[in-house]
């Protein structure tokens, strides 16, 4: 058995992939390619920064989803069903009407890539999705289930650091996912009231047993704002953590438990 962390750059940020393997370098490195290349794959796809991608010609009325690969169906509908389970605070579509499945298909292409790996064979692995978290369920107990989650500032900033820890040793709990406005900026746009800033909250962190659930509600609870306490409350296998514009915190009814104790 021996450890390995590989960092991965594509859509515009960072995928680390670091554990251990008793696959020999060939037989990983073959893995990893193919694991990576979900990645990149969803990007050409996916990319609004890219010109000629399927979705910036759709957005441009060049093309139709019928006429775009399958994959473009099926994560529309996939949206649609996560707009659904939200009451609305997930959407898709942005105030100029195109569609846009960001808050989804970047966790979507990691889990695709995960799902690769441990078919190859590599299990105790954990997967760092430009700031999102899976923990495959192999992963060796102890500090490797521990998650630090940032400050609500730029990492760039010299006070920027470590807000808190979660322990998800012994839980069901394997994705942590964060939506906020320190990197970007107010990105995140109201699908109730596209003219409405967010005012209120700066972060919102999700914990769930999956890394898409995570990605989702992240973005849905941070549009709603502090209303959607109550809504994740309802939510199994879920808890969040709500940091507000003037440092405060709030968190879901099982949240404490998952603070690590040192």
């Amino acid at each position: 058995m021996r450890e390995f962390d590989h960092l991965e750059q594509c859509m515009g940020t960072v995928f680390r992939f670091a554990g251990r393997t008793d696959l020999d370098q060939p037989a990983f490195d073959e893995a990893i390619f193919r694991a990576c290349s979900k990645l990149h794959a969803a990007d050409e796809i996916f990319s609004l920064y890219k010109p000629e991608s399927p979705l910036s010609r759709l957005a441009r009325g060049e093309t139709s989803v019928a006429e775009c690969a399958p994959i473009v169906d099926e994560i529309w509908d996939a949206c649609e069903g996560w707009e659904k389970i939200t009451d609305g605070w997930f959407k898709s579509f942005t105030p100029q009407h195109t569609f846009d499945p960001s808050g989804l298909v970047k966790t979507w292409a990691a889990r695709e890539a995960v799902q690769v790996l441990e078919q190859a064979g590599v299990k105790d692995f954990a997967l760092n999705a430009g700031g999102d978290v899976w923990l495959a369920d192999a992963l060796i107990p102890g500090i490797n289930w521990c998650i630090a989650i940032s400050k609500p500032i730029t990492i760039a900033s010299p006070d920027s650091g470590v807000l808190t820890v979660f322990d998800l040793n012994n839980t069901r709990m394997r994705a942590v996912a964060t939506s906020g406005s320190a990197e970007r900026g107010n990105h995140i746009w109201n699908p109730k009231n596209p003219d409405a800033v967010q005012s209120e909250l700066v972060q919102v962190t999700v914990i769930a047993d999956d890394l898409v659930r995570a990605d989702v509600w992240a973005t849905a609870a941070f549009a709603e704002g502090p209303r959607a306490i109550e809504r994740l409350n309802r939510e199994a296998d879920l808890e969040a953590l709500f940091v507000f514009a003037d440092g405060q915190l709030a968190g879901t009814d099982g949240l404490v438990p998952l603070f690590a104790k040192s």
